[in-house]
């Protein structure tokens, strides 16, 4: 068996039927590069025998009533492709409207704990003939870097790619009885005391060290202090999402005419778009929002787990009209955001979230949920922005070449829009996952980053 670690248990325990906690992803085929051409039978058989070889695919959930601890990995004795690779059709015509209808839909439905959690759902239907593949992964066993990983080894960079073999070093979940359980989150337990004797120092310094860099203006935003839009409420069950393409080779130019990074001009980017957005809407604040950055900590830290990583607060520069100034500020604030993260450690999060647990987070969730709470207390944060780096040359994914994969993060109480971007073969591809209560209109908000980005394009040539 294999324990989850206080984090990834963490996706488990604020998971609610409102709040749901997978990474989801859209990729788009072109179908005529698969050998043999494509079937839905082929596709899902070469799925199947793909994930025979990666046992990350095959691990579920199991607990005891007797664990005190957190829950474990086992593997699925009984795995099933037919339970994980499903196969619908998009009504006519098929455009993006109706893709991404469907694609929210099955955003909006829980993965069976029951069974590993993951599932493909592969769409046909689409006007121009290609298939889009709707992907979903439980954040309690991926992060961005494991999920992209995993992805990865079901893509190669022929149609026609091999297998991958077995990897020996990715041991299996195994097996385990109720007493293995037991006996295990009982020593687990017994040794917290002294996890706690080793992080509480640390913490309480915590405070008195942010307001002293806030003194000195070399502090990322603390939680709370964000304006209020309607993004940030209650979420229901619903899920709506839209996506774009953009050129990164325009990201590349507007990043090197202003010496930023592409991080940076990613965030502008999510500004330009949401102050467009909020605008039209009328609500634009009068100060900058704030987004959540997940930061990998892959090879900083030690701490056991899937999930690897610490979460960045930084400012958009939403309330700055001007786009060069804009981006500016932005790379300003995200150079002064990333110290201060790194200052904090980066098995901070990690270490706490050991002393998660089911009984406690999951029922306060619920009420926090149900009482509406995230619209009675100042925002924590507005949104989550994610940039994942992806490959630079074409991709095969089970034979057919990738046109796009837009990447979807998950949504929050109270922070109800997720920007996930991913670069791919020359293009930066744009995910949008919200609520449909809470942003009805998301295509106006993801048709506003083509303009954001000729935006700076535009700026970047006035500055050479």
């Amino acid at each position: 068996m294999q324990r989850l670690s206080g984090l990834d248990a963490s996706f488990l325990y604020l998971e609610t039927s409102t709040q749901l906690l997978h990474v989801c992803g859209v990729i788009v085929l072109d179908i005529s590069t698969v050998p043999g051409g494509y079937t839905f039978a082929g596709l899902k058989a070469e799925l199947g025998a793909r994930t025979e070889a990666i046992p990350a695919f095959r691990r579920k959930l199991q607990d005891s009533r007797l664990n005190l601890d957190h829950p474990v990995w086992v593997e699925d004795t009984d795995f099933d492709i037919d339970r994980h690779c499903h196969r619908v059709a998009l009504p006519a015509p098929g455009g993006r409207d109706e893709l991404a209808e469907l694609c929210g839909d099955i955003a909006g439905i829980p993965l069976d704990r029951a069974r590993p959690l993951w599932e493909m759902w592969v769409i046909e239907g689409l006007d121009d003939g290609s298939v889009a593949v709707m992907s979903k992964m439980h954040h309690a066993g991926v992060d961005g870097i494991t999920g992209a990983n995993m992805m990865a080894q079901l893509c190669g960079l022929e149609p026609d790619a091999p297998r991958p073999d077995r990897d020996d070093s990715a041991e299996s979940a195994g097996q385990a009885s109720t007493l293995d359980i037991a006996v295990g989150g009982l020593l687990a337990v017994a040794s917290r005391p002294a996890k706690l004797l080793r992080i509480v120092p640390q913490s309480l310094t915590l405070l008195p060290r942010w307001i002293g860099r806030a003194r000195r203006g070399e502090a990322m935003p603390a939680p709370f202090t964000a304006p209020r839009t309607s993004l940030n409420g209650t979420l229901t069950s619903h899920r709506n999402l839209a996506f774009t393409q953009l050129d990164l080779d325009k990201v590349k130019t507007v990043k090197n005419a202003f010496d930023v990074k592409v991080n940076d001009v990613v965030l502008a980017l999510c500004s330009g778009a949401l102050r467009k957005y909020l605008q039209n809407r009328r609500e634009l604040p009068g100060k900058s929002l704030v987004a959540i950055v997940p930061v990998s900590v892959h090879g900083k830290s030690d701490r056991p787990g899937t999930n690897q990583v610490s979460g960045m607060f930084t400012q958009l520069g939403t309330q700055i009209e001007d786009p060069a100034e804009r981006l500016l500020a932005i790379g300003e604030h995200n150079s002064t955001s990333k110290e201060h993260n790194e200052t904090l450690g980066a098995s901070l999060l990690q270490d706490w979230s050991q002393f998660a647990g089911q009984a406690v987070f999951g029922t306060a969730m619920r009420l926090y949920s149900t009482l509406g709470l995230a619209e009675r207390h100042p925002v924590v944060h507005n949104l989550v922005i994610s940039n994942v780096p992806g490959p630079a040359v074409p991709l095969y994914f089970l034979g057919a070449l990738i046109r796009a994969m837009y990447p979807l993060g998950p949504i929050f109480h109270g922070a109800g829009l997720n920007v996930t971007v991913m670069s791919l073969n020359g293009q930066l591809d744009v995910g949008l996952m919200s609520c449909p209560e809470l942003a009805p209109h998301l295509w106006d908000l993801v048709d506003a980053f083509p303009a954001a980005l000729d935006e700076l394009v535009e700026a970047a040539e006035k500055r050479s």
